[in-house]
């Protein structure tokens, strides 16, 4: 070491306060513990100074803003730290600065797992981002989780912190989506921000307090899904508000997400050949199981509300109507079986002609009857 090295060194002992680079630290700890006698501690306006031998607090060693000259005839309890192997000139302690005005700026965020959409029951995968203040309450507390976890920076703090702070926020939504009953995209959307916020803030103080620390607020909050969640999510709603404005009755997300699902696997299976003839996948047999599968998952839905869920359900056919040949009528014009109306749909004909008789007991018949259902009797060609 040079002369002027010993010199600048000496003067920097002799000169104690925090660095400028350090100003943003939330606790700074002074690298060394020997301090000459009459030093110079410099303490800023919005921090403390505390003294410490042996990693424990210097009863009454704490000072104060201000500029100080390091000498027991001003300060008392250095007395306490004097170093009996350089004749009194020298002082032994641990020197902490602790910032008490509120810090800003500190980022955070990440993902906080999948989550159940209450509206739907899709498993969502968020995510949250933004930045927070954190204030000290307490300096000797904040010593004391510093020293316990034995961090040298406040890198390594945040890193711990922005955990917590994770879990905390994780816990409030999805609290907030079981209490509420909320859709997921409400909680997205922006909307409950400051209820997210106020909750976080609460809810984190339980982990800080035992710490002296406070959060005060969060800035730039955001709570997001990944982008493939939100789009099947959105598209799961806009189905199924068509099919309410069709008539349908949407109680059961699940259910109607299972259908889709089905739905999504028959077309598959029809482009890929399933059907046996690439054409629409609800006419071959692969797509018309997934149909049914659909109907009856969308028919599930509103089981005992006594409502229609629209196109969901298959119709029962009209009574009278054909079914396999039941209840045609023969048409007196070209004879063809057709469906009771008032025209025939083979030739046009009127279908609301004069009733046949029957030739032997004169009794009226069905059109086309070949014997009289009174009598018998067989009629003519």
């Amino acid at each position: 070491m040079g002369i002027f090295d010993f010199v600048k060194k000496g003067a920097q002992e002799m000169f104690i306060a925090r660095p400028d680079e350090a100003k943003d630290l939330v606790v700074y700890k002074w690298p060394d513990q020997t301090i000459p006698m009459k030093a110079q501690l410099t303490v800023a306006q919005d921090e403390v100074a505390l003294f410490y031998k042996d990693g424990v607090f210097v009863e009454g060693g704490k000072i104060g803003p201000g500029r100080h000259t390091l000498e027991t005839s001003n300060i008392p309890f250095l007395s306490r730290l004097i170093d009996t192997f350089t004749g009194g000139n020298v002082l032994k302690a641990e020197v902490w600065f602790v910032t008490l005005r509120e810090t800003a700026g500190k980022m955070f965020g990440g993902p906080i797992g999948d989550v159940e959409d209450p509206k739907s029951g899709m498993a969502v995968g968020i995510r949250v981002h933004g930045d927070y203040s954190i204030q000290v309450d307490d300096p000797m507390k904040a010593i004391a989780l510093w020293g316990q976890r034995s961090w040298a920076t406040d890198e390594e703090f945040e890193g711990w912190f922005r955990s917590q702070l994770l879990k905390v926020i994780r816990d409030k939504i999805a609290e907030m989506l079981v209490k509420q009953n909320l859709p997921l995209l409400n909680v997205t959307s922006g909307a409950l921000t400051e209820e997210i916020e106020q909750l976080v803030v609460e809810g984190v103080k339980p982990h800080l307090i035992s710490y002296g620390m406070r959060i005060v607020k969060l800035g730039n909050f955001v709570v997001d899904m990944k982008e493939e969640d939100e789009t099947a999510l959105k598209a799961m709603y806009k189905d199924a508000a068509q099919l309410r404005m069709m008539g349908g009755n949407i109680n059961n997300y699940q259910q109607f997400a299972a259908g889709k699902a089905m739905m999504g696997a028959g077309e598959g299976m029809a482009k890929g050949g399933g059907d046996g003839g690439g054409g629409n996948p609800m006419l071959g047999g692969a797509g018309l199981g997934v149909g049914l599968g659909m109907a009856q998952a969308m028919g599930g839905m509103h089981q005992g509300s006594g409502g229609n869920v629209g196109m969901g359900q298959p119709q029962a056919p009209a009574s009278g109507g054909p079914q396999g040949g039941l209840g045609q009528v023969t048409c007196g014009k070209c004879q063809a079986k057709v469906a009771p109306g008032k025209f025939c749909a083979e030739c046009g004909a009127t279908l609301a002609e004069k009733k046949p008789f029957c030739s032997e007991c004169g009794k009226p018949m069905v059109a086309g009857a070949k014997f009289c259902a009174e009598c018998g009797s067989k009629q003519p060609g």
